[in-house]
């Protein structure tokens, strides 16, 4: 089977990515791998060195919803068109919804990864305000949408908030994000350390709640979402947030190599997302065996049921109070960070993730050569 792949550089669908077409690859698909937003480093793309049925087309183009991405998605379009066009996949999986509506006969299969509209729903409770971009966005999005053979999201409540945003017109499949858990060590000796990921300013992700009271814990913020290259010189990157009440340890972006370290040795991890799409962090998380605390959202219960603990939705203090139950109660942590271990093992592994998707590919070529 021959697969494309389009993914961005700039978010976790970089991982998401890098997970699905090792799998691909791996049980003896053929994928071309089409990259947009940054031409990666070479530390991003060390994976791909042992891959040998990838064919990787690396891009400059801005995405949809970056700054005059708007004028680089038509010459984006033109250039996936004209790889289909030379390669012949059998299947496009297209990881943003604007190419759904790509203009060739190719099933595809649409992954939402998170969007601007339910974006602004979820954290303002309103649509963004009209302009003629999101008129174009919206439009280009929900054509994507119709277009796709089945559009799949990673929970079910991100394909209900797409149906709030864009309405019924499309296939949704839920398939859940995975990740290979040969990345993380989940047998390292624990510290007692609070781990959270996001940026202090993100209203979407909210690890500002950490910031509000005082806990007896430590906790650690690294403020970027995703891991960066190594970088040439070492980063200093490690400072004290104080608010007058509590005092955080704040990193900046981390190698990945840092970032799983920093999983393996924390005891908890504060999923303090109010808007979480993937819950990929959370995922690589229980593969480090950290026991969960997780913001009272429906994602969240979806994702991981009775192997996390919740504190009251967007509520600072009663987040700080699990977390003091757990300071208090080392054996409530170690049992819920073995509970999210085997939920992620049981759920969440890239295998299981590849074989769905394979399982879905097959049943959309076949349908297309019984029709044809």
């Amino acid at each position: 089977m021959r697969v494309l792949v389009t993914a961005d550089t700039f978010s976790g669908v970089w991982t998401y990515a890098r997970e699905l077409v090792t799998g691909l690859v791996t049980q003896g698909a053929q994928v071309m791998l089409v990259s947009f937003g940054e031409i990666p480093l070479p530390d991003q793309t060390t994976w791909m060195q042992s891959l040998h049925g990838l064919e990787y087309h690396p891009t400059a183009f801005r995405l949809d919803w970056m700054q005059e991405g708007e004028q680089d998605f038509f010459a984006a379009q033109e250039y996936l068109c004209q790889i289909v066009h030379d390669t012949r996949p059998d299947i496009l999986h297209l990881n943003q919804l604007s190419f759904g509506a790509l203009p060739v006969p190719t099933p595809r299969v649409v992954a939402a990864h998170g969007d601007i509209i339910t974006w602004w729903l979820t954290i303002h409770g309103k649509e963004p305000a009209q302009s003629a971009w999101l008129d174009w966005y919206r439009s280009t999005n929900l054509a994507g949408l119709q277009r796709a053979d089945a559009v799949v999201t990673t929970t079910r409540w991100m394909g209900e908030m797409l149906r709030v945003a864009y309405g019924d017109d499309f296939f949704g499949q839920v398939i859940s994000a995975g990740r290979n858990p040969i990345y993380f060590n989940p047998f390292v000796a624990k510290e007692e350390l609070v781990l959270a990921i996001g940026r202090l300013w993100d209203s979407g992700k909210q690890v500002s709640l950490l910031t509000q009271h005082s806990h007896k814990l430590p906790v650690c913020i690294v403020g970027a979402d995703n891991p960066i290259p190594v970088p040439a010189l070492p980063i200093r990157a490690d400072v004290k947030v104080s608010t007058g009440v509590n005092e955080v340890s704040v990193k900046g972006a981390q190698t990945e190599s840092q970032l799983r370290n920093l999983y393996s040795k924390s005891t908890v991890f504060a999923a303090t997302s109010r808007y979480e799409p993937t819950g990929m962090a959370s995922i690589e998380a229980a593969f480090s065996r950290c026991a969960l605390v997780a913001n009272d959202i429906p994602v969240y219960r979806e994702l991981w049921g009775d192997a996390a603990l919740y504190f009251d939705r967007n509520d600072a203090e009663s987040l700080a109070d699990v977390l003091g139950k757990l300071d208090q109660d080392r054996e409530m942590t170690r049992l819920y960070g073995t509970r999210a271990y085997n939920r992620a093992r049981e759920r969440f592994t890239a295998r299981r993730m590849v074989d769905e998707f394979l399982h879905l590919y097959r049943r959309l070529r076949n349908l297309k050569t019984a029709v044809a």
